[in-house]
């Protein structure tokens, strides 16, 4: 089965939070990973929108009772570039969680301009 999106996971962001994560979160981490990138239509309940965001997305991790999300964005066609987690403990995502995340996406825009001037 091919790929429908490719992940890039961006400088160390995704992997600090996935390795502090016990071996049963990060294997269904894994897991829903491999969703988003192998189905066409992946349901809301592990990929979503976020609302009131430019292009934020959250990939929605359950490992029995706890809640993870972790941010991304898409870039050229099916090009999905994976930012910060965390592990949400509120019914609220943070705003300050949101705001690293849109940080990240900037900076990834930015870098990408320097290195793609002629």
């Amino acid at each position: 089965m091919s790929k429908i999106r490719e992940l890039l996971f961006y400088k160390d962001y995704f992997r600090e939070f996935y390795g502090n994560q016990r071996p049963k979160v990060q294997k269904k981490i894994l897991w829903t990973l491999k969703v988003i990138e192998d189905h066409d239509r992946v349901p809301e309940i592990y990929f979503k929108h976020m609302e009131g965001t430019n292009g934020l997305y959250e990939i929605r991790v359950q490992s029995g009772s706890d809640i993870f999300r972790i941010f991304c964005f898409f870039d050229i066609n099916s090009l999905v570039v994976v930012g910060n987690g965390f592990q949400k403990k509120t019914q609220k995502t943070p705003s300050n969680e949101i705001e690293k995340a849109l940080r990240i996406k900037n900076e990834y825009y930015e870098e990408k301009k320097k290195f793609n001037k002629p």
